[in-house]
């Protein structure tokens, strides 16, 4: 009976999953137990918070901020697919047009609904 080549993957698996909960208890038994009153308060860059620190955001404010996550993303597919350009309609070429075409679809339908007209 041979050896299944999977093996070393099973005993890898195995390894990480007992480093895991080994590090889990031994972080347990080392940690202090003791709790800190000044840890348990909110950090507010040195300075003391006023009033109280769980307040509601806006939606909008999540709606800019997966909107400039999207640019991020478009800015390096873009710098990635300018340093292998092709002239023509390669592949590549019309694949980026339609990954291009969607975001702008994206945003300028989050601009029709009104929710970036804060911006």
């Amino acid at each position: 009976m041979s050896a299944s080549p999977y093996l070393p993957v099973l005993i890898f698996a195995v390894i990480s999953v007992l480093f895991v909960m080994v590090s889990f208890v031994v972080s347990a038994l080392l940690r202090p137990t003791k709790r800190e009153p000044l840890k348990e308060t909110t950090y507010e860059c040195g300075e003391v918070p006023i009033g109280d620190t769980r307040i509601q955001f806006h939606f909008q404010y999540y709606m800019f901020a997966l909107i400039f996550v999207i640019a991020d993303v478009l800015t390096v597919f873009l710098a990635l697919w300018a340093l292998d350009f092709q002239p023509g309609f390669s592949p590549v070429n019309i694949l980026m047009f339609v990954f291009t075409g969607l975001l702008v679809a994206i945003v300028l339908y989050a601009l029709k609904k009104e929710e970036l007209i804060w911006i």
